[in-house]
């Protein structure tokens, strides 16, 4: 980020069919929108539940906290507050740099993505949820 002050929203249990122009349409009645963002996710493409909308002014910022916290958006209730700064190893949208943290967690996910569209399409998926040593198969 950078020397300016960015007022920005964190907009939370957002319905799977809200758009970014949906988030404009909601947010803009407070005061002027620089961005209005749904976050996807980059490998599936589906929504992570949650955007940012940004304002130009503190005031429009405080204004829509208070005027869309708990309120109805798209059939959810969504949360509405301050966004917090940017973490180190995630992006502006909220997503991990995976490529500086390639590993487990992004295998993991990965697997449980092919596991869920191989259960979809009526594979039976069996899934094992321990190790067995190798010298303990000679035992079984």
């Amino acid at each position: 980020m950078s020397d300016l002050e960015e007022f920005r929203c964190f907009i939370g249990n957002l319905s799977w069919s809200t758009t970014d122009e949906s988030l404009k349409d909601a947010f803009g009645k407070f005061g002027n929108l620089t961005e209005a963002k749904v976050v996807f996710d980059k490998y599936s493409g589906r929504s992570r539940g949650f955007g940012f909308v940004t304002f130009d002014e503190k005031k429009a910022m405080e204004d829509a906290i208070e005027g869309m916290n708990g309120l109805d958006l798209d059939g959810r209730a969504i949360t509405v507050d301050k966004a917090q700064p940017q973490g180190p190893g995630r992006d502006r949208n909220g997503d991990r740099d995976y490529d500086r943290d390639r590993g487990s967690r992004y295998d993991r996910g990965r697997d449980l993505e092919t596991v869920a569209a191989m259960v979809e399409v009526g594979v039976t998926v069996t899934v094992v949820t321990g190790l067995v040593p190798i010298d303990g198969l000679s035992d079984h």
